[in-house]
């Protein structure tokens, strides 16, 4: 592999992950943080959840009623994937998937706490703000993000 950091599709059908340490215990890190919010609050967590059904009430209720369990544990397996596999330097489809929901779960999450409504553009923050962290890693996080879906679509319309 010719590349540097990020994520790259293999012609062995797998996805070739190059981060550094700590990019690899961050994401281990914020996995299981967010994974233990969610179990903790029974998956009631700002910004993880955006309405279906915004102005029908009784739709939304039936909705949630309906369908929230199982995208809750979807959301749980996710990110135990990405804890789990945080360090590989080869991933799955599957785990790729999976990455790809948890990486989109953490940058909700964490959009929701910055009040982030639209494109980010990193330039823009001030580098004394004391959120100018939390936008950096939010910035990573939509890169990364972006590098995977970048790997899984190189396989569209392949075969």
């Amino acid at each position: 592999m010719d590349w540097r950091d990020g994520i790259r599709a293999r012609r062995d059908g797998g996805y070739g992950v190059r981060l550094g340490a700590r990019e690899r215990e961050l994401l281990r890190s914020l996995s299981n943080e967010l994974r233990e919010a969610i179990e903790a609050s029974g998956g009631d967590v700002d910004g993880l959840f955006k309405p279906a059904f915004r102005s029908d009430e009784r739709a939304e209720a039936d909705f949630v009623e309906l369908t929230r369990s199982g995208v809750v544990s979807d959301k749980l397996e996710a990110l135990r994937t990405l804890g789990e596999t945080a360090g590989a330097e080869l991933l799955s489809e599957g785990d790729a998937d999976a990455w790809c929901v948890a990486l989109n779960d953490l940058r909700l999450v964490l959009a929701d706490r910055l009040g982030v409504t639209g494109d980010l553009l990193l330039h823009d923050v001030d580098p004394g703000d004391p959120n100018a962290p939390a936008y950096a890693l939010y910035a990573w996080l939509t890169w990364l993000q972006g590098e995977l879906i970048e790997a899984l679509s190189s396989r569209l319309g392949a075969g």
